[in-house]
Protein backbone atom coordinates (compact mmCIF):
# COMPACT_ATOMS: atom_id res chain seq x y z
CA UNK A 1 0.00 0.00 0.00
CA UNK A 2 1.45 3.42 -0.94
CA UNK A 3 2.56 5.79 1.79
CA UNK A 4 0.52 8.91 2.33
CA UNK A 5 3.02 11.74 2.12
CA UNK A 6 2.43 15.47 1.77
CA UNK A 7 2.67 16.83 -1.76
CA UNK A 8 4.06 20.17 -0.59
CA UNK A 9 7.36 18.94 0.86
CA UNK A 10 10.32 21.29 0.72
CA UNK A 11 13.25 18.97 0.07
CA UNK A 12 15.80 21.81 0.15
CA UNK A 13 14.90 23.18 3.57
CA UNK A 14 16.99 24.57 6.46
CA UNK A 15 17.25 21.14 8.12
CA UNK A 16 18.65 19.62 4.90
CA UNK A 17 21.11 22.50 4.48
CA UNK A 18 22.20 22.05 8.10
CA UNK A 19 22.63 18.29 7.54
CA UNK A 20 24.84 18.90 4.50
CA UNK A 21 26.95 21.41 6.42
CA UNK A 22 27.23 19.24 9.54
CA UNK A 23 28.18 16.18 7.47
CA UNK A 24 31.29 18.06 6.33
CA UNK A 25 32.55 18.59 9.88
CA UNK A 26 35.48 16.37 10.91
CA UNK A 27 34.44 12.94 12.20
CA UNK A 28 30.68 13.65 11.97
CA UNK A 29 30.04 11.33 9.02
CA UNK A 30 32.05 8.48 10.57
CA UNK A 31 30.33 8.94 13.96
CA UNK A 32 26.84 9.03 12.45
CA UNK A 33 27.47 5.94 10.32
CA UNK A 34 28.96 4.08 13.29
CA UNK A 35 25.87 4.94 15.34
CA UNK A 36 23.67 3.85 12.42
CA UNK A 37 25.45 0.48 12.49
CA UNK A 38 24.41 0.27 16.17
CA UNK A 39 20.74 0.82 15.27
CA UNK A 40 20.51 4.62 15.52
CA UNK A 41 18.68 6.71 12.93
CA UNK A 42 20.90 9.35 11.33
CA UNK A 43 17.77 11.38 10.58
CA UNK A 44 16.85 11.46 14.26
CA UNK A 45 20.44 12.46 15.13
CA UNK A 46 20.35 15.28 12.58
CA UNK A 47 16.99 16.52 13.90
CA UNK A 48 18.35 16.46 17.46
CA UNK A 49 21.48 18.30 16.35
CA UNK A 50 19.56 20.93 14.39
CA UNK A 51 17.26 21.64 17.31
CA UNK A 52 20.28 21.85 19.63
CA UNK A 53 21.90 24.66 17.68
CA UNK A 54 18.53 26.43 17.61
CA UNK A 55 18.34 26.21 21.41
CA UNK A 56 15.39 23.83 21.31
CA UNK A 57 14.79 20.50 22.97
CA UNK A 58 14.37 17.26 21.02
CA UNK A 59 11.88 14.97 22.72
CA UNK A 60 12.61 11.97 20.55
CA UNK A 61 9.02 11.83 19.33
CA UNK A 62 8.52 11.86 15.59
CA UNK A 63 5.62 11.72 13.20
CA UNK A 64 4.54 8.23 12.14
CA UNK A 65 5.03 9.19 8.49
CA UNK A 66 8.74 9.81 9.11
CA UNK A 67 9.12 6.46 10.87
CA UNK A 68 7.19 4.64 8.16
CA UNK A 69 9.18 6.33 5.36
CA UNK A 70 12.42 5.33 7.09
CA UNK A 71 11.27 1.74 7.46
CA UNK A 72 9.67 1.20 4.07
CA UNK A 73 11.78 3.38 1.76
CA UNK A 74 15.12 4.53 3.18
CA UNK A 75 15.72 1.31 5.09
CA UNK A 76 14.70 -0.87 2.15
CA UNK A 77 17.11 0.94 -0.19
CA UNK A 78 19.91 0.71 2.39
CA UNK A 79 19.25 -2.99 2.89
CA UNK A 80 19.30 -3.64 -0.87
CA UNK A 81 22.57 -1.70 -1.25
CA UNK A 82 24.23 -3.56 1.61
CA UNK A 83 23.12 -6.90 0.19
CA UNK A 84 25.24 -6.38 -2.93
CA UNK A 85 28.92 -7.33 -2.87
CA UNK A 86 31.02 -4.20 -2.36
CA UNK A 87 34.15 -5.42 -4.11
CA UNK A 88 32.79 -6.96 -7.32
CA UNK A 89 32.91 -4.74 -10.42
CA UNK A 90 29.66 -6.01 -12.02
CA UNK A 91 27.71 -4.65 -9.02
CA UNK A 92 29.35 -1.20 -8.74
CA UNK A 93 26.85 0.61 -10.99
CA UNK A 94 23.83 -0.90 -9.26
CA UNK A 95 25.33 -0.33 -5.82
CA UNK A 96 26.16 3.33 -6.54
CA UNK A 97 22.68 3.83 -8.05
CA UNK A 98 21.09 2.47 -4.90
CA UNK A 99 23.35 4.71 -2.79
CA UNK A 100 22.15 7.77 -4.75
CA UNK A 101 18.52 6.73 -4.30
CA UNK A 102 19.14 6.14 -0.61
CA UNK A 103 20.46 9.70 -0.28
CA UNK A 104 17.36 11.05 -2.05
CA UNK A 105 15.17 9.01 0.30
CA UNK A 106 17.06 10.45 3.28
CA UNK A 107 16.47 13.97 1.94
CA UNK A 108 12.74 13.27 1.73
CA UNK A 109 12.85 11.74 5.21
CA UNK A 110 14.45 14.93 6.52
CA UNK A 111 11.85 17.00 4.65
CA UNK A 112 9.09 15.03 6.36
CA UNK A 113 10.81 15.53 9.71
CA UNK A 114 11.34 19.26 9.06
CA UNK A 115 7.66 19.71 8.21
CA UNK A 116 6.77 18.12 11.54
CA UNK A 117 9.38 20.09 13.48
CA UNK A 118 8.07 23.33 11.98
CA UNK A 119 4.44 22.55 12.80
CA UNK A 120 5.08 21.01 16.23
CA UNK A 121 7.82 23.44 17.19
CA UNK A 122 9.17 22.53 20.62
CA UNK A 123 9.65 25.17 23.25
CA UNK A 124 13.01 26.76 23.86
CA UNK A 125 15.03 24.74 26.30
CA UNK A 126 16.19 26.14 29.62
CA UNK A 127 19.75 25.12 28.77
CA UNK A 128 19.84 27.04 25.50
CA UNK A 129 23.04 26.57 23.52
CA UNK A 130 24.73 24.54 26.22
CA UNK A 131 26.61 21.27 26.06
CA UNK A 132 23.88 19.82 28.26
CA UNK A 133 21.19 20.58 25.67
CA UNK A 134 23.29 19.07 22.89
CA UNK A 135 23.95 15.87 24.84
CA UNK A 136 20.35 15.61 26.04
CA UNK A 137 19.03 16.04 22.49
CA UNK A 138 21.45 13.48 21.06
CA UNK A 139 20.55 11.01 23.81
CA UNK A 140 16.84 11.52 22.98
CA UNK A 141 17.63 10.28 19.46
CA UNK A 142 18.78 6.91 20.82
CA UNK A 143 16.98 3.82 19.56
CA UNK A 144 16.29 2.74 23.16
CA UNK A 145 15.43 4.55 26.37
CA UNK A 146 19.12 4.71 27.30
CA UNK A 147 22.39 5.25 25.48
CA UNK A 148 24.60 2.19 25.41
CA UNK A 149 28.18 2.56 26.63
CA UNK A 150 29.63 1.82 23.17
CA UNK A 151 27.75 4.80 21.70
CA UNK A 152 29.11 7.34 24.20
CA UNK A 153 32.39 8.15 22.41
CA UNK A 154 30.48 8.70 19.16
CA UNK A 155 27.94 10.94 20.88
CA UNK A 156 30.83 12.84 22.45
CA UNK A 157 32.34 13.40 18.99
CA UNK A 158 29.03 14.68 17.61
CA UNK A 159 28.47 16.90 20.64
CA UNK A 160 31.93 18.39 20.18
CA UNK A 161 31.24 19.15 16.52
CA UNK A 162 27.94 20.83 17.42
CA UNK A 163 29.52 22.83 20.23
CA UNK A 164 32.12 24.17 17.82
CA UNK A 165 29.59 25.47 15.33
CA UNK A 166 29.41 29.21 15.43
CA UNK A 167 25.94 30.68 15.63
CA UNK A 168 26.98 33.17 12.95
CA UNK A 169 27.97 31.60 9.64
CA UNK A 170 26.49 28.19 10.38
CA UNK A 171 23.21 29.19 11.96
CA UNK A 172 20.54 26.97 10.39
Amino acid sequence: MPLEVPVDLEADNPLWQFALMLWQQPKVEASCLALQAQGWSVTRLLCAAWLSVRGRAFTGAEDATVTEWRRRVTGALRSARKTLPNDLVPYHKLRSGLAALELEAEQIELALAWKTLMSDNPDHADMQGSDTLIRTNLAAAAPASHVEQRALPLIHTLAGALAQLSMGDHKP
